[in-house]
């Protein structure tokens, strides 16, 4: 296996707090010997757990990133014990151009893992984090919402494991994150996710979807930042009171929760998310954008739920996912 070509410009094992890049060499039309800068603060104070918290895995992705340099300018190293590791733009390529995958190879971060230190950009940053962070990490956070094209009840998320104490583990820090609505969620592309690069070390993983549309409110971002803090309290890494309020605990129990569009045109959704859904609701129509004097295409729930996601756009693409519903349960195992 080759080297990874990135190589941090601060210790990551000192004590403290310091603020430094992951520099990957890239070579291009305008910088011959030019240079990925990937922002990275890592503070530390002695012997303890060690947090890996990420943001802009997806690039048009806010809370996350938002929640993140905040973490970074305010984090004092004598209120640890233990080590945390921010990286609040993963994706740098896609982050800075505003979109889901990388403009520099098209890579999609969540979907290249374990990555190659001789691959695309992409896939350079995915190696590292698979041979280089991950092996340091105990606890993991990944920050998601749903970008430009989808919106969602704002959630922390776990999944469901076939080692049920690791289950268990990555369970209890998604509750304690204590978002408005924890999920039991279902994947339905999980090759290649960082998700299963981090679970399948055996680390404990939380993600979140927090909003969407390509943007923030001042709601989602308060969600990310108190999330964060209570996680790392919960990990025993930061000292201080978790800040606890209500949360609604839904489970994703097969696919039939998605729902997507057979045809494209101008969708017309039938409620709001969070609304209650039984089986046969109406969710959404389809209307025929290319001419007029045609009925819409009525797209019915296959199951009870929730609406827990939706399409943002207001013209939908075929195949493109148009819904998700989640079931809500008074407690999950």
């Amino acid at each position: 296996m080759h080297k990874s070509p990135i190589t941090p410009t601060i210790d990551l094992n000192a004590d403290g707090v310091a603020h430094g890049f992951l520099r990957l060499p890239h070579s291009r039309d305008d910088s011959a010997w030019g240079s990925l800068m990937i922002p990275i603060t890592v503070a530390k104070n002695g012997d303890g757990p060690t947090a890996l918290i990420t943001g802009a895995n997806h690039g048009d992705e806010y809370e996350g990133p938002l929640a993140l340099v905040e973490l970074a300018a305010t984090i004092d190293a004598a209120d640890l014990t233990g080590r945390v590791i921010i990286i609040p733009f993963m994706n740098l390529p896609a982050f800075a151009a505003g979109t889901r995958t990388s403009p520099i190879d098209g890579g999609n971060m969540n979907r290249v893992f374990p990555g190659r230190p001789d691959g695309s950009i992409t896939e350079k940053i995915a190696d590292y984090f698979q041979r280089h962070l991950l092996p340091m990490a105990d606890i993991v956070l990944d920050f998601h919402s749903g970008g430009k094209t989808l919106d969602f009840l704002p959630f922390a998320a776990s999944h469901i494991l076939d080692d049920k104490e690791h289950e268990a583990r990555c369970t209890a820090a998604r509750d304690a994150f204590n978002a408005p609505f924890s999920v039991q969620m279902l994947e339905i592309d999980s090759a290649g996710m960082y998700d299963d690069a981090v679970e399948g070390m055996g680390k404990v993983f939380v993600t979140t979807e927090l909003g969407g549309g390509g943007t923030t409110t001042p709601d989602t971002v308060e969600i990310a930042r108190k999330g964060v803090r209570n996680l790392l309290i919960h990990a025993g890494i930061m000292q201080g009171k978790p800040e606890i309020g209500p949360t609604r605990h839904l489970v994703q129990e097969d696919e039939g929760c998605f729902h997507f569009a057979p045809l494209g045109g101008m969708v017309e959704f039938n409620g709001f998310l969070g609304d209650p859904v039984k089986k046969g609701d109406l969710l959404a129509r389809i209307w025929d954008s290319t001419r007029t004097g045609v009925p819409p295409l009525e797209i019915h729930s296959k199951m009870n739920g929730l609406l827990a996601v939706r399409h943002n756009y207001g013209l939908i693409q075929q195949g493109d996912c148009l819904a998700v519903l989640a079931q809500e349960v008074t407690k999950v195992n």
